[in-house]
């Protein structure tokens, strides 16, 4: 029977296996495993059929608890039912698993694992999630690979119809499900000749049905619920056989070998490691390695960890074991040790095996890259004669000294070729690595992995591609340490990051960047120079970029250097990859764009083969000496934690760092993006004095608080370089001032936003970045400096007097051209000094808290946002708990400060703070003046009270800040409870009307017609009114704005709701990259100027405040709408624009009722404002 290869990562492997099963799938998204969901959604929409002829029937819940409860019904019901989630996702779905595992349903969930949030949070992988679960009676199958994930996924659905039993399937959170390799595909035929038809059809005849009805989920009394209990046993003994016989029929079909134990190594080891999912792989190659130096070493891998077979391990165990250390992916802190751990020792204990030393040790937490040395030095720790447990590898602990030395080691891999290349987020260098890796594995039929890794930013940070080729399976699962080939796609990156170490000898370097041979010498570091020397590396430059901008793909580098990346590695035919590459033009590009779109990316192919240049590398670079390194600026823990964390050398800070500073609990120094710098900005603005009208709109809508006008008075414009050119400034007021519109070049993005939102033509320019990097120093200077704000010109009464304000926002990790971050650098600009922020997780957590890069900034006296991130579906009550714990001890100082006044104690200030300590305006003062006044007064216990208490005397803002779907899916009940008390808080939703964070799934703020993962086929209802839902409280403030039409409205509406007594909620529309905006990220601003006018979006607010004036409450800020173009809006966004191209028998229907929709919105606003 010939083999089907495809290439695909872990997560498209299990959605793949999974859905020749399931019937029923109910689904939210959670990274990493949203693309598991994504493709089952995908698949059934256009029409793929599960192995019992039919589409999944794909339900997109408001939440994972929602989802696992509708899997329960389902399944109850009598379908076959799957989800697919992750991390505090499993963690919601917790209590409906308990009810399924214990009433034997034989549901699936597939599991990418990832790390719970603790201290922090992280979206890599470790098992701290799954082993939450580990009582819930689930059985657990574990995946170490996309193979595995592929043929256990299978395993798991086919289990759990024959043993009629809940199962979960796990596998590694990134390093698995996106890990891409060529793996062999089942065949729905095969699996379904596998299927027990008398187990399904019992199943079937046992769910919940009025044609045989019978009660369930009933309330028990302590007389019979711990027999029942006992008496699964039987049931639960029997499922490890019912595993082992699916795996041997996936064997019998394969070839491959799956036990439920699999033991690989010598078979008179000594020495063994126990260990489960992707590690496994690095463990096998770790043994190989060291059984051919002369070593005796074991490892087993659990494939069924629940139910744990005590019969099956210590039959996997050899005779001659001594010794064995248990790896566990998680922490559980408290505990004598993990759970795997655990589960081992007492295993062996009941099988008489008790003469077995039994070690355990912690690794990779949080994807923690674990390699060949870490797993050696466990195997040199077992050679021990009394090894310890609780060890630690990958990384250094010098506090409680858990961590075992270990050093790298170097496995050859003959015929093997590995690649890393550095990238920037959203320059395509992913995609085309991901194009190639398919090129390779399919075409050319060879073995082929990918694994990328990221840094903390949103598009615009650093990516590192890890790439492996060869003729023979690929079992590392490590990142690329020896690189025949090295691409750096940024050449600002040779500067900031090491990209020559991991360059073996003779390997190929390439280099994009604009210059030439010849001056070369001038821009790389004297370490990549002896790197480049030593190795004997073929060094070639390219100017991708250049190359790009004239073919007109813009930004777009990724052909061009997919191209060189074929013709320099030679992994496979030139010619093949060139006409693959081609095909793949057409495939992508045609429907699209037409002929002339592939033709483009065509000549980008050839271009690519062709812009090279060899670089002869001198022989003064051996002995290149390395200039004297800048004073770092920052404090202690910006120097030792942030700056090498922000140079990818967080894996080698040692735990003593973070306890010096403090930072265990999670804590975090405000404002650290001031240090990063990133420069990846191919062209920056460039400001024309003479035109520009110095309205500031370009300053209000800059998504990275990089380019800020300053006011200089005449001897501080003295104090200024040539380079700093102003002129003098316009404005009620200001004529005593310089003005400039001042540019961060390397904080710059390039977006060009600001170029949009300028009504003066030619006030700003795009120029090369190279032609402005010496204003960074008058940014740094003059725009950085706090002192030079002039008070007098700073108020929110208009758009321009507010953005002279500081920013206590700024330089954040979101993408270019974002537009939530210009809401909120707003918001932080009126209100910073004082606010509480809670932030949902999304997007705006991302960019928000971004490690080791936080945006919120503090000002010179050392206030400034507090900023916190608790949960995703709990934001407005973590804001709400802000709220009332700072009344709490509020209001123990208003008592003290009621028997200081009565006392007679700074009687004057006491009494003016309490008048003034509710005014936004005046709280400050009050609080200063009181302040100062105590610390001058006779000393009292009330006194000291206060004093000690300070910083709760101003008025907070309180601040919930999140995306739709926190808002409208995930956290509305909280947010409904939470405005329904009548508080003063505060929350802005930032409404992409599409989980962007995760990808762009569906949610109920999509549109009808809108296409989005979880709606592949066109949203089929209308959207969710959120305002409407909280004006008809009646007593909640509402506003609805969008920056793009009206800066002023915006203003306007956040200063309202801010001052409103009572809480408030702030709709902003924000067009997103998941948009597709067919002008792109440059085009946010006008995008929302196109939707108010069309009547896409509408502008409003409500001020309840007016009823008691015999006000209308609700006032209209939209024009009357032109209707008429909002199919050419619809037409300018390929979420919209790619269903005509895809589903065109659905997508007029589905226009015209969008268009509708928003055409009622209209009316119903229309009949408000008019009372």
């Amino acid at each position: 029977m010939s083999k089907k290869y495809v290439v695909m990562d872990g997560n498209t492997a299990a959605a793949y296996a999974s859905y020749a099963f399931t019937e029923v799938a109910a689904i939210f998204p959670i990274t990493p495993s949203s693309t598991m969901a994504e493709k089952v959604d995908e698949w059934a929409a256009k029409g793929k059929k599960n192995i019992f002829g039919k589409p999944v029937e794909v339900i997109e819940m408001q939440s994972e608890a929602g989802a696992a409860g509708t899997c329960h019904g389902s399944l109850q019901a009598g379908a076959l039912t799957t989800t697919y989630t992750a991390s505090q996702g499993l963690l919601l779905m917790i209590p409906p698993m308990y009810k399924i595992g214990g009433e034997f349903l034989p549901g699936v969930f597939h599991v990418s694992c990832r790390t719970v949030s603790a201290h922090a949070l992280s979206i890599f992988g470790d098992h701290s999630d799954i082993m939450t679960c580990r009582m819930t009676g689930f059985g657990m199958l574990m995946s170490s690979s996309p193979q595995e994930a592929m043929d256990l996924g299978a395993v798991a659905h086919l289990s759990a119809i024959g043993g009629r039993y809940a199962f979960m399937h796990c596998f590694d959170g990134f390093r698995t499900s996106h890990e891409m390799q060529r793996i062999e595909a089942l065949d729905y035929d095969d699996l379904e000749k596998l299927v027990d038809r008398k187990q399904l059809h019992a199943f079937r005849k046992n769910g919940l049905n009025p044609e045989h009805p019978s009660t369930r989920g009933t309330t028990v009394n302590p007389d019979v619920f711990f027999q029942c209990k006992e008496g699964a046993n039987e049931k639960i003994a029997a499922i490890p056989g019912v595993v082992q016989g699916y795996m041997d029929e996936i064997n019998r079909l394969t070839g491959r070998d799956y036990q439920l134990f699999n033991y690989y190594g010598a078979p008179d080891a000594e020495e063994v490691i126990v260990v489960m999912c992707s590690a496994a792989e690095t463990v096998r190659d770790t043994v190989d390695y060291l059984n051919a130096h002369g070593r005796k070493t074991g490892m087993i891998q659990v494939h069924l960890y629940r139910p744990f077979s005590v019969r099956h391990f210590t039959a996997a165990v050899p005779q001659t074991c001594k010794k064995i250390a248990v790896l566990d992916r998680t922490k559980e802190s408290g505990s004598v040790g993990e759970p795997l751990y655990l589960d081992v020792q007492s295993a062996l204990r009941q099988a008489g095996r008790g003469d077995i030393i039994v070690v355990g040790g912690r690794y990779g937490l949080a994807s923690k890259d674990t390699t060949p040395g870490q797993i050696a030095a466990v195997y040199d720790h077992l050679r021990q004669d009394d090894p310890w447990s609780g060890f630690t590898i990958g990384i250094e602990d010098d506090v409680t000294f858990t961590s075992l030395p270990y050093q790298e080691l170097r496995l050859e891999y003959p015929g093997q070729t590995a690649c890393k290349i550095w990238g920037l987020g959203g320059d395509g260098t992913v995609g085309a690595n991901k194009n190639a890796i398919t090129t390779i594995g399919l075409t050319a039929g060879k073995y082929a992995q990918a694994y990328f890794s990221y840094d903390s930013m949103k598009s615009g940070g650093l990516t590192q591609s890890h790439l492996r080729f060869g003729d023979e399976p690929i079992h590392a699962t490590y990142l690329v340490s020896a690189a025949d080939f090295v691409g750096c796609h940024a050449p600002t990156y040779v500067e900031k990051y090491d990209t020559t170490e991991e360059l073996k000898d003779g390997g190929v370097y390439l280099l994009n960047c604009p210059w030439s041979p010849e001056t070369l010498d001038a821009h790389l570091p004297a370490k990549m120079k002896r790197d480049l020397w030593k190795k004997h590396a073929a060094f070639y430059i390219i100017d991708a970029t250049k190359i790009a901008r004239e073919l007109g793909l813009g930004g777009r580098i990724n052909t061009i250097l997919q191209a060189a990346f074929f013709q320099l590695t030679k992994v496979i035919p030139i010619d093949l990859a060139v006409e693959e590459m081609k095909r793949g033009n057409y495939n992508s590009y045609f429907k699209k764009g037409g002929r002339e779109i592939v033709a483009l990316n065509d000549r980008a192919v050839d271009a690519g083969l062709t812009g090279m240049i060899r670089v002869e590398i001198p022989d003064s670079w051996a002995s290149a000496e390395d200039a004297p390194a800048p004073e770092q600026a920052g404090t202690p823990f910006v120097k030792e934690i942030v700056v090498p964390m922000d140079r990818q050398q967080g894996d080698k800070l040692p735990v003593s760092l973070f306890k010096k500073h403090d930072c265990i609990d999670g804590t975090w120094e405000n404002g650290t993006t001031a240090y990063s710098k990133r420069g990846v900005a191919v062209s920056v603005p460039r400001w024309a004095p003479d035109a520009c009208i110095q309205c500031n709109r370009c300053a209000m809508v800059c998504s990275h608080a990089a380019i800020r006008p300053v006011l200089l008075t005449e001897e501080e414009q003295k104090q200024a370089p040539d380079t700093y050119v102003s002129v003098p400034a316009k404005g009620p007021g200001l004529g005593k001032y310089t003005f400039r519109m001042q540019v961060s070049p390397y904080d710059c993005l390039g977006c060009g936003v600001c170029l949009t939102a300028c009504p003066a033509e030619g006030a700003l320019e795009m120029v090369p970045f190279e032609t402005q990097k010496e204003q960074q120093a008058n940014f740094d200077r003059f725009a950085m400096d706090e002192t030079l704000l002039k008070k007098d010109a700073i108020h929110d009464k208009s758009v321009k007097n507010i953005q002279f304000a500081k920013p206590y926002f700024q330089f954040s990790a979101a993408c270019a051209g974002c537009t939530e971050t210009a809401y909120i650098k707003l918001v932080t600009q009126m209100f910073g000094d004082r606010m509480y922020v809670a932030n949902a997780s999304g997007c705006s957590s991302a960019y928000g808290g971004a490690m080791p890069m936080t945006p919120y900034a503090r000002d010179s006296r050392g206030f400034g946002p507090c900023w916190e991130q608790s949960l995703f579906e709990d934001n407005a009550e973590f804001a709400y708990g802000f709220l009332r714990a700072h009344e709490a001890v509020h209001g123990e100082l208003l008592l003290r400060l009621g028997t200081l006044r009565d006392r007679g104690t700074a009687r004057k200030e006491v009494s003016h703070y309490l008048e003034f300590w509710a005014d936004p305006a005046k709280t400050r003062q009050a609080a200063d003046r009181l302040i100062a006044a105590l610390e001058e007064a006779e000393p009292s216990e009330e006194a000291e009270f206060v004093l000690q208490n300070r910083e709760f005397l101003t008025k907070k803002s309180v601040w919930a800040f999140g995306g739709d779907g926190w808002a409208y899916d995930i956290g509305f009940g909280g947010i409904d409870h939470v405005l329904a008390q009548n508080r003063d808080i505060n929350m802005l939703v930032m409404d992409t009307e599409v989980y962007s964070n995760t990808g762009g799934q569906s949610s109920k703020a999509t549109p009808a017609a809108a296409v989005a993962k979880f709606a592949a086929g066109g949203k089929e209802v209308k959207k969710k009114d959120l305002g409407a839902i909280a004006m008809s409280y009646g007593y909640i403030y509402v506003a609805q704005v969008a920056m793009g039409y009206d800066q002023a409205q915006t203003l306007k509406a956040i200063r309202e709701a801010e001052a409103y007594p009572g809480p408030a909620i702030v709709i902003a529309y924000c067009p997103c990259l998941e948009h597709g905006i067919k002008a792109g990220m440059q085009g946010t601003q006008a995008e929302m100027k196109r939707a108010v006018e069309c009547g896409y979006w509408h502008l409003y607010r409500y001020d309840p405040r007016r009823t008691a004036e015999g006000k209308n409450p609700f006032q209209l800020d939209s024009p009357e709408p032109d209707s008429s173009r909002m199919m050419d809006y619809l037409e300018g966004e390929s979420r919209y624009a790619s269903l005509k191209i895809n589903f065109p028998e659905r997508a007029e229907r589905l226009y015209e009722k969008t268009i509708q929709d928003a055409k009622d919105r209209y009316e119903k606003y229309r009949k408000m404002a008019e009372g």
